[in-house]
């Protein structure tokens, strides 16, 4: 269809309020919204993660407190990581599958407290292992896959069977949805959801989640490039993605975010599956800093940087987020 100057004045529909809101194509909402949340042991104690400003490491019984607060908001969902504490962490990452390890007792804690909000537990073991790294590695600091696959396995049981709603496996060892899959469904657990992280990339944006869970120091300058996904590569993403879906994966994700929103979009229209995306802590780093020298106005932003990922496909969109930009929705 053609279309000419003056008949057609892009500009009349952008000229109110209400004729933009007529016609936007997308729209950002808090059940759009997943929020990823640190917890520690002990109770009633809050710990800052310098790197991520506004966001804390909190105690289980403030965990509680917390999403009782995002549930008013409209938030339907949180990502759970816990923080393991060193003594605990091992060379086979046996806290990981531990049912009375912290992940698994938050779990159990939040289902109890606030049956109706849907807890999403990581299913990796960077934040279990001495290294920091994803996996089981050999003499070589090789992460092992199949090795690792039958520990993410052990770990994804146990987070079942402490109630979570969706497992997470963020690992990106070959095999594992499959895996996880056939375990989940010859255990019972058939209606726990796997959101795969399809196309997670080796990507430098990372560093300050790394902080807040404690496996910045123990990564001590490797990188983890032998299993997580090269930053050129997008067709490499959308073969990932097929095979999670092809072995049981009920949603995928791309991570980070916004500078992979190309895949988040390639993703919805090539496999129509439902598709999350994380707008990861470097990202909301480099947001804060921003505000905080006044070079960008923090409420637009928010909403602007979020709704980008709902115009590439998004369904949902992990983000730190999330608090503040539920709250922002809320007033307008």
């Amino acid at each position: 269809m053609l279309e000419h100057f003056p008949s057609t004045r892009l500009r009349r529909l952008r000229q109110h309020a209400f004729t933009r809101s007529m016609v936007a194509e997308h729209q950002l909402r808090a059940q759009d919204l997943i929020y990823p949340m640190f917890v520690i042991e002990g109770y009633n104690q809050r710990e800052v993660i310098p790197s991520m400003p506004g966001i804390e490491r909190v105690t289980i019984d403030l965990l509680i407190e917390e999403a009782k607060e995002l549930v008013e908001l409209g938030i339907p969902a949180i990502a759970l990581f816990p923080v393991t504490p060193a003594e605990l962490k091992s060379l086979c990452a046996s806290e990981a599958f531990n049912p009375q390890g912290l992940a698994q007792k938050a779990t159990r804690a939040l289902k109890q407290a606030i049956p109706e909000l849907a807890v999403i537990t990581d299913v990796a073991l960077d934040p279990f292992t001495v290294h920091g790294q994803d996996g089981i590695i050999d003499d070589n600091g090789y992460v092992l896959n199949d090795a690792t696959v039958e520990i993410l396995v052990k770990q994804a049981l146990s987070h079942a069977e402490a109630g979570a709603d969706i497992v997470a496996p963020s690992d990106m060892m070959d095999g594992r949805i499959g895996a996880i899959r056939q375990a989940l469904e010859s255990l019972g657990h058939h209606n726990t959801c796997i959101m795969a992280y399809s196309a997670k990339y080796a990507s430098s944006y990372y560093g300050p989640f790394r902080d807040a869970v404690g496996s910045a120091s123990n990564i001590k300058g490797g990188n983890k490039k032998n299993y997580q996904m090269d930053p050129a590569n997008s067709d490499e993403a959308m073969r990932e993605i097929a095979l999670d879906i092809q072995e049981g994966a009920d949603m995928v994700m791309v991570k980070p975010g916004m500078p992979y929103l190309d895949i988040v979009r390639r993703c919805k229209s090539e496999f129509k599956v439902p598709t999350f995306a994380y707008q990861v802590s470097g990202e909301y780093a480099m947001h804060k800093a921003a505000f905080a020298n006044g070079w960008l106005k923090e409420d637009e932003v928010i909403l602007e940087s979020l709704l980008a990922f709902k115009r590439a496909g998004a369904d949902g969109i992990l983000t730190y987020f999330a608090k503040q930009a539920a709250q922002l929705l809320a007033k307008n």
